[in-house]
């Protein structure tokens, strides 16, 4: 038995069976992070000692019957900008290098308190910023299908770590597609749930109106136990809106998630799938429609407009909210401090110029400018009217189909460095997931096929506020009648890929 080609729920009942306990698979995971993960730079920091210390305390009270979580005892990864207190907290940046935060993340309390094993805190785009996990100040980050091709960020850390099989699932952020961007490139499941379904205390905020935590995982149940380990209310989250946690007890039951799909209305936006999206994704897309189809769904053509306004509303507010947010970074409160600085103009000045990497820069500058007297009401308040008119859109979509499927990039993972130095195409890739944090509805990434290269491609379900049930529904029926979420990459363990300087630096910086 390879502990390591188990899903997370697979591992926790093999836990619970006594067949392994949990400091064995939380060393299997440590001892291959040591060997494999040298190539990948999944994790920024790996805490073996805390890690081993955690999964004997866990496997203690799983022998006394104190843990009924089917995750308890199996490790996770985390991204780099939950905090932990106690251990690093960085957001893959050189402001934060040192940081060690002197509180602990809701969600991650929610895990602890559910048994998980917290193996390590997984690499990002620097700050959540970018779409390729090229910003890093800790280097990039490698896709486990192609060492030479990214794995998609914000949250490609958290993907390759579990795609590389140094994870059984991990926990990541979204702003505007930094869960499901990630899991379609390393050919996972990945879901980003409604907008206050899940405390986003302790959780470094990027853009505080679009910032959502969720689950990466081998397959949609591994994300639906784990989503309803993490959400609920928290009184320490003003933006927190449930009053309870998500109950997917009678999907998880369902011996037939077929018949979920008699029915079943599905919407597929036709200008989604026109020009800039690569035919082979389109071609894979529509055969996964074809799929859903043949098990009684009813597959409904629309249009959803303003499409093309969704990239720019999105990254003017987005900018915008994070040119407020990173005020606090000033070289005096916390974070890093120039040791060139004279005065206090120039710790301001020194501490961001050298602490932040260049799309960090490029960002806060954009925001700043869009908030700014005299663009205000020119960028920023339009983009708010623009917010508002998709959100009325996607109501009147939802009037018509119970969920709506679509791309998730218009392209394939692409290499590294092919779009690191031209902004406006990777803003671009983001055309099919920003609409969904611009709302706050839900989504969740799946696998339906490869396309050139044997590159893996994904297709989303899209869902009304809090309709999880349906798009977990819809994800199971799919994947218990394909296989594709089950292929591995060939590389894992290594292989060989081309090394130059600028990859081996990591973009930016």
């Amino acid at each position: 038995m390879d502990i390591r080609k188990q899903t997370a729920l697979e591992i926790g009942q093999r836990i619970k069976n006594k067949e392994i306990s949990c400091p064995e698979v939380t060393k299997i995971y440590l001892d291959a992070i040591e060997k494999e993960d040298k190539d990948i730079n999944s994790y920024v920091c790996v805490e073996v000692e805390a890690a081993l210390k955690q999964a004997e305390e866990v496997q203690k009270k799983i022998d006394k019957g104190e843990f009924i979580s089917p995750l308890a005892g199996v490790p996770i990864a985390v991204k780099d900008n939950v905090c932990i207190r106690g251990g690093t907290t960085t957001s893959a940046s050189k402001m934060l290098e040192k940081f060690k935060p002197p509180y602990t993340a809701t969600v991650i309390e929610k895990l602890v308190d559910a048994g998980a094993v917290i193996i390590g805190k997984t690499n990002m785009d620097e700050f959540a910023m970018g779409g390729s996990t090229e910003t890093s100040y800790f280097g990039i980050t490698r896709n486990p299908w192609d060492l030479n091709r990214v794995p998609g960020g914000s949250s490609g850390g958290s993907s390759a770590a579990v795609s590389a099989e140094l994870a059984p699932y991990s926990l990541a952020s979204d702003t505007g597609g930094s869960i499901r961007q990630p899991s379609t490139f390393t050919n996972l499941t990945g879901i980003k749930p409604s907008f206050g379904s899940v405390s986003r205390y302790g959780v470094m905020a990027y853009s505080s109106s679009l910032d959502q935590v969720g689950v990466i995982g081998r397959n949609a149940r591994d994300c639906a136990v784990s989503l309803s380990i993490i959400s609920g209310p928290d009184i320490k989250d003003s933006t927190s809106i449930m009053k309870d946690q998500f109950d997917f007890c009678d999907l998880m039951k369902s011996k037939d998630t077929t018949k979920d799909m008699k029915g079943m209305r599905i919407g597929l936006p036709t200008n989604y799938f026109e020009k800039g999206l690569s035919g082979s994704i389109k071609d894979e897309i529509l055969k996964a429609a074809d799929d859903l189809k043949s098990m009684g769904a009813v597959i409904e053509e629309f249009e959803i407009p303003l499409i093309e306004y969704a990239v720019p509303a999105f990254y003017i507010i987005a900018c915008a909210e994070a040119s407020s947010n990173f005020g606090r970074f000033d070289g005096i409160k916390y974070g890093y401090r120039s040791e060139e600085a004279k005065s206090v103009e120039e710790i301001y000045v020194k501490s961001r110029t050298e602490g932040f990497g260049t799309e960090v820069k490029r960002r806060l500058m954009l925001g700043s400018f869009v908030l700014s007297s005299g663009y205000f009401d020119a960028y920023y308040k339009k983009a708010l009217q623009v917010r508002t008119k998709i959100k009325e859109a996607f109501e009147g979509a939802f009037s018509k189909c119970d969920i709506i499927m679509s791309p998730v990039s218009p392209t394939l993972p692409f290499k590294i460095g092919e779009k690191i130095d031209d902004p406006l195409a990777m803003y671009m890739a983001d055309i099919y997931n920003v609409s969904t944090n611009l709302i706050g509805v839900p989504s969740i990434a799946l696998p339906c096929g490869f396309g050139d290269d044997d590159m893996p491609v994904g297709m989303q379900f899209i869902g009304n506020n809090f309709s999880e049930n349906k798009l977990l529904a819809t994800a199971f029926a799919y994947q218990d009648n394909t296989d594709h979420h089950l292929k591995r990459p060939s590389t894992i363990g290594g292989g060989e890929y081309e090394r130059d300087s600028k990859s081996i630096k990591g973009g930016g910086q």
